[in-house]
């Protein structure tokens, strides 16, 4: 399987992506290159290979909650630039406070 340059232009417009001429040709054989390896790797005989979501056994360990004490509220707002009594104050990024 290969790809082409117009392929590959044709799904940096869809990433939203603008690339030079250069950067389409590197991004041309660099794709064509991940292809050819995952055709050898469609090659590969797995029939004696038992289908896993994971190539590792995990299993997820929990624990119990635990409260403890912790920072307070003076100790957590020690650092932070600016303050009031209670909050972090940060620059209104979705508009005026």
């Amino acid at each position: 399987m290969s790809i082409s340059r117009s392929e590959v232009e044709k799904v940096s417009l869809l990433a939203r992506l603008r690339l030079s001429d250069d950067e389409l040709d590197r991004m041309t054989a660099e794709m064509a290159q991940i292809l050819r390896y995952m055709e050898l790797l469609a090659e590969a005989t797995t029939d004696q290979v038992q289908p896993m979501a994971h190539p590792v056994d995990v299993t997820d360990v929990f624990r119990e909650d635990q409260v403890r004490s912790s920072l307070s509220r003076e100790q957590a707002l020690a650092n932070a630039p600016h303050h009031d009594d209670e909050y972090y104050r940060v620059p209104a990024v979705l508009g005026e406070a």
